[in-house]
C-alpha cells in the first residue's frame, strides 16, 4: 500500500457523539465542505465504551472532547483534534489555525467545555 503524499491524505478516524444532534449536524456540514476526498471515517461513540477503552480513550472524555486518530494510530483530543480535522478542508483551515493561537486556544477550550458540559447535564448524560 502506498503511503499518503501528505498529512492531509492520511486517513483520520473521528470519534463523535452520535446522540448529539448538534454533533451530527457538524459532521454532516464538515462532510459537505470536505467532499469525497477528505479520507475521514466517522465513528459514533454511543454505546461504544469497550471500543474506546481498547483505544485508550476514556469514554467520559470522549463525550466531553472530540477525539481523532491519525493513520499511525496517534490519538488527538480537544483543540488538537479539531485542528487536525479542520486542516483537511480549505474553508476550515484558517479557523483551525486561529483556534491554535496561544491567547485564543484556552478561551475556545473553556467555552467549548462549558457548552458541552451544559448540554450533557441538560440531557442527563453526565
Amino acid at each position: 500500500m502506498a503511503s499518503p503524499r501528505n498529512k492531509h491524505e492520511e486517513p483520520l478516524t473521528v470519534y463523535y457523539d452520535g446522540a448529539c444532534p448538534s454533533c451530527v449536524r457538524d459532521r454532516d456540514n464538515y462532510q459537505k465542505m470536505a467532499g469525497d476526498n477528505s479520507n475521514v471515517c466517522w465513528v459514533d461513540i454511543t454505546d461504544a465504551d469497550d471500543q474506546l477503552k481498547t483505544l485508550g480513550i476514556d469514554p467520559r472524555k470522549a463525550l466531553t472532547e472530540l477525539h481523532v486518530r491519525d493513520g499511525q494510530g496517534n490519538i488527538f483530543s480537544e483543540i488538537d483534534a479539531y485542528r487536525l480535522l479542520m486542516a483537511r478542508t480549505v474553508l476550515l483551515r484558517p479557523i483551525g489555525w486561529l483556534i491554535g493561537l496561544p491567547l485564543i486556544r484556552p478561551a475556545v477550550s473553556r467555552i467549548y467545555h462549558w457548552w458541552v458540559t451544559r448540554r450533557l447535564t441538560r440531557e442527563g448524560r453526565i
